[in-house]
């Protein structure tokens, strides 16, 4: 089974606007979605339009939670979840004809007991074979290291784990030997604090990344594709498909779950590579996560960039 984890599930209210959002100024909108969010939703959002099962895990509270969780199961997709009092966040998204723009809530508050219990139904769960996908930033009222305390309780289980966070909370998670790890550019020189602008430098930090425990790399560069950096010691490259860019949220964790996806069935990397770039691209040039249909149609007709 896969297992996703998002600590703070989110309804996303997206607005296209006439123009580009004007501060001061009354915007109005063309078109508005709710759109239930969190990146390992995402996840599993994609890989059950796939046909993929996976088990969405984490904290939901209130009206808002019951919407999430109402829109998750009527999609069939297996839901898991902690009930907090509190509800859930609503974020903002306001899209522009150039530029995003989102103002994210904080989410509800999260108790100590809270987080035992959630930690407890997950290492309930896990069992050897399962794959375990630890993605997002974690809401300031959690510890910081809760993907630790997560991985340790599972450290001595065959799971694939992957991690989809930034800075520390990645890198805290190397020694646990996660199966993948995705930053992308901007996430990778945010870590190691400098400019990344040849494939030398971006392959001696994904190295580095490597060497710190993790055993695959896959950094995300936008239209200039992905790199990843395999167990084997070998490197794969993909470049992504030329389209309109409606949004790119969600864009990174489609590549996930169709690396997940493609990897899972197929044992190939070179393949879950490239499946991985024609999910994200294809969610990209939506309004929000892309149907295997709109997959399958950017990888049979489809022009990537050269």
């Amino acid at each position: 089974m896969i297992y996703t984890v998002t600590f703070s599930p989110s309804l996303d209210y997206s607005m296209n606007l006439e123009s580009d959002f004007k501060q001061g100024n009354i915007n109005r909108s063309v078109r508005e979605n709710y759109i239930v969010g969190g990146k390992g939703i995402n996840v599993s959002i994609l890989l059950n339009n796939l046909g993929t099962k996976s088990t969405v895990l984490g904290f939901v509270g209130g009206f808002v939670g019951e919407y999430i969780k109402s829109s998750l199961s009527s999609q069939k997709i297996n839901i898991d979840f902690y009930e907090v009092s509190e509800n859930s966040r609503i974020n903002v998204k306001l899209n522009g004809k150039k530029f995003e723009s989102a103002i994210n809530a904080n989410g509800p508050q999260i108790s100590q007991q809270d987080i035992d219990q959630l930690v407890y139904k997950i290492d309930k769960s896990i069992k050897n074979g399962d794959t375990l996908v630890l993605a997002g930033n974690i809401p300031k009222n959690l510890s910081r290291n809760i993907y630790e305390i997560i991985l340790e309780r599972i450290k001595d289980r065959q799971v694939y784990i992957i991690v989809d966070a930034t800075k520390d909370l990645l890198l805290n998670t190397l020694k646990y030997k996660p199966f993948l790890i995705k930053p992308n550019l901007e996430e990778l020189e945010e870590i190691f604090g400098q400019k990344l602008n040849s494939f030398d430098l971006i392959k001696s930090k994904a190295l580095e990344l490597k060497n710190m425990g993790a055993k695959n790399v896959l950094i995300s560069c936008g239209k200039d594709g992905a790199y990843l950096f395999d167990e084997n010691n070998q490197v794969h490259n993909a470049k992504s498909y030329k389209g309109k860019v409606v949004s790119t949220v969600g864009a990174g964790d489609s590549m996930v779950a169709g690396f997940i996806d493609s990897y899972l069935k197929n044992n190939d990397y070179k393949r879950a590579l490239e499946f991985s770039i024609a999910c994200g691209s294809a969610t990209a040039f939506d309004t929000q996560i892309a149907s295997k249909d709109a997959i399958i149609n950017l990888i049979e007709g489809g022009q990537k960039w050269k």
